[in-house]
């Protein structure tokens, strides 16, 4: 199995950026940030959790997608990192995102990972595991401790006050934990919800414009 990926932005750029989505939503929806983002000096790549998700209680998009399953009752304090669905959209994700300098030129060290909600769940897990040059977190939530990364990178951190999804606690701790691994974090937090609105857009666009320029 690979991932499928939608695609945008300039695709003789030189540098790259990956956002993945969130639960029960698929690669276009988060796609349709792309004409807001204005990156010229980026190719962008959104692709698709491997494991389709069942609609239910009106949650979820018609062709929804999830990375794993979520139980019904479910506790963001509590780690889960063995589940089956996980470990294998892990490797798929790993799988691919370091096949990708070799299809697109674009080496990781000018490559930007990013998500949203359960997608910077995903971020958070595989990212410090890789030698990009820049991660967003958007809405997002831990699976557990963090780690140490594997080499020096910002880190752009950004939540809802009133995030009926995910708590705002969560980006409260991954800011602390961050923080004491001495990684740059770059946290702001907007009075919204569980979303990505244009002043999130404006946030991305300028992390990304800004370590293009390094």
């Amino acid at each position: 199995m690979s991932l499928r990926a939608l695609s945008a932005g300039d695709s003789t750029a030189d540098h790259l950026l990956i956002l993945l989505h969130g639960w029960g939503a698929n690669a276009q929806d988060v796609a349709g940030i792309a004409p807001y983002m204005q990156l010229d000096k980026y190719q962008m790549l959104f692709p698709d959790a491997p494991h389709a998700h069942k609609i239910a209680n009106g949650m979820g998009a018609p062709n929804g997608r999830m990375w794993y399953a979520l139980p019904d009752i479910f506790d963001f304090d509590q780690p889960f990192t063995h589940q089956a669905d996980l470990q294998q959209s892990r490797q798929l994700l790993l799988d691919w995102i370091t096949a990708l300098p070799e299809k697109t030129g674009i080496p990781l060290g000018k490559t930007i990972l990013g998500g949203f909600s359960q997608g910077g769940a995903m971020t958070l897990d595989i990212g410090m595991g890789l030698p990009v040059a820049g991660m967003m977190i958007l809405s997002g939530y831990s699976h557990g401790p963090l780690v140490t990364p594997i080499n020096p990178r910002p880190i752009l951190l950004v939540h809802g006050r009133q995030d009926p999804v995910v708590p705002i606690t969560q980006a409260h701790q991954n800011k602390a934990e961050l923080g004491h691994l001495s990684v740059d974090v770059d946290y702001h937090e907007f009075n919204m919800g569980h979303e990505i609105n244009l002043q999130v857009l404006e946030m991305a666009k300028n992390f990304c414009e800004k370590l293009c320029k390094n």
